[in-house]
């Protein structure tokens, strides 16, 4: 069966790219372009990200197949939400890509047909020389995966542990989402986003836009009182 491409603008959003990553861990920006150019000299293992919900996992895995295509090589991003059941399939269709992006393994956990599905394309790609980057709550041991050599395949690859932003680190992704769109935000109206938004990168994002379309609406700067108004007090 085929499976559809997914449209530009969704796969690599403007702000989901390795160089506006907040915070990465070190090494991580450079592990994951090496992957994403092929480069012979710097190649690295295949990738796995390991992360609560809302650390940046899918930023990251996003941006890795946008530097793909930067390179002028072939990437896709499979979500396996949308998978599920039929992992096989979605699999086998993605065949022919020089880097593939896996999200949400949890997924799967348990269903022993998709996890063999993976763990057979596992070994086909790194048989054929594709880059493989998967990402996942917590890793390979911990997220119910029943497969023994599925685990043991996914705990070679080289682990990243995403964290939480804390605040300088909200500030500073708020800051620079804020001037791509060009946006203004001042500093008293960064404070009172800070003391009201969580720590969840997609949700930073969503909140960034809601308040573009806002201001552009209502041509107004955003100010603190813009703010209560728009987002309530």
């Amino acid at each position: 069966m085929s499976v559809p491409q997914l449209p530009l603008a969704l796969r690599y959003p403007p702000d989901q790219r390795l160089d506006t990553f907040v915070h990465a861990p070190a090494g991580t920006v450079e592990q994951l372009l090496a992957l994403a150019t092929g480069a012979a000299a710097v190649r690295t293992d295949n990738v796995y990200l390991a992360g609560a919900s809302g650390v940046g996992k899918t930023h990251l895995l996003l941006a890795t197949c946008a530097a793909t295509e930067a390179a002028g090589r072939r990437a896709a991003y499979l979500p396996l939400l949308a998978a599920a059941g039929r992992l096989r399939d979605a699999l086998e269709a993605l065949e022919g890509n020089d880097l593939i992006a896996i999200d949400g393994l949890d997924v799967i956990a348990g269903n022993r047909e998709d996890e063999v599905a993976l763990f057979d394309a596992h070994n086909r790609a790194r048989a054929a020389g594709v880059a493989l980057v998967y990402a996942a709550r917590d890793i390979p041991d911990a997220i119910g995966l029943g497969l023994p050599d599925l685990r043991s395949r996914l705990g070679q690859c080289t682990r990243i542990t995403l964290s939480p932003l804390d605040d300088e680190g909200r500030r500073e992704v708020l800051r620079q989402r804020a001037q791509r769109r060009g946006l203004v935000l001042e500093e008293a109206a960064l404070d009172w986003l800070l003391k009201r938004v969580g720590r969840d990168l997609g949700g930073l994002t969503a909140l960034l836009d809601r308040l573009d379309r806002a201001s552009l609406a209502a041509q107004r700067r955003i100010t603190v009182p813009f703010l209560r108004q728009t987002l309530g007090s």
